[in-house]
């Protein structure tokens, strides 16, 4: 640390700054959080189908994430900064997380997540007030909770519907 609250390049900013943005993903001029949901995606397919390691994923990322998202917010100088899409790489994972979908419903999942993460409904609008990069990463949990509950109602409707 450099001057008691910013790490120095030596001591973990540019590390933190590469998990923030999911490895530069952060700093596409165009719907960052969208792309950020996609690396999110391709994750959860990359993962094997155990709710253990997706549960340890998920886990970890909110670690990692909180901590890289409130480097983040000191280098950028605001709260929740675009260029941070660590919580939708993770917030895919908790939408798809024991859910028993392919391809078609998790596109679904992504969607859903897309939508919740946007509109952010009671709490997760309030959960993004909490300080630093817990604030970060938990309003796009609560968005996710919600995306998962919403694919666990459509896939059981569409099980459920007569045509």
């Amino acid at each position: 640390m450099t001057d008691g609250t910013r790490p120095s390049t030596s001591s973990g900013r540019i590390p933190a700054l590469a998990i923030a943005t999911a490895l530069g993903t952060g700093y596409i001029p165009f719907a960052p959080g969208t792309l950020g949901s996609v690396v999110g995606l391709l994750l959860w397919w990359a993962l094997p189908a155990s709710p253990i390691v997706q549960g340890a994923a998920i886990v970890l990322l909110f670690a990692i994430g909180s901590w890289s998202g409130s480097v983040a917010e000191r280098h950028f100088g605001k709260a929740d900064p675009g260029q941070v899409v660590i919580d939708e790489v993770m917030g895919m994972l908790i939408t798809l997380f024991v859910n028993p979908v392919a391809w078609a419903g998790a596109l679904g999942g992504f969607l859903l997540f897309r939508l919740f993460d946007i509109v952010k409904p009671y709490p997760a609008n309030r959960l993004e007030r909490l300080h630093g990069g817990i604030g970060v990463m938990a309003d796009d949990a609560m968005a996710a909770v919600y995306a998962n509950l919403a694919l666990r109602l459509c896939l059981w409707l569409s099980g459920h519907l007569v045509i």
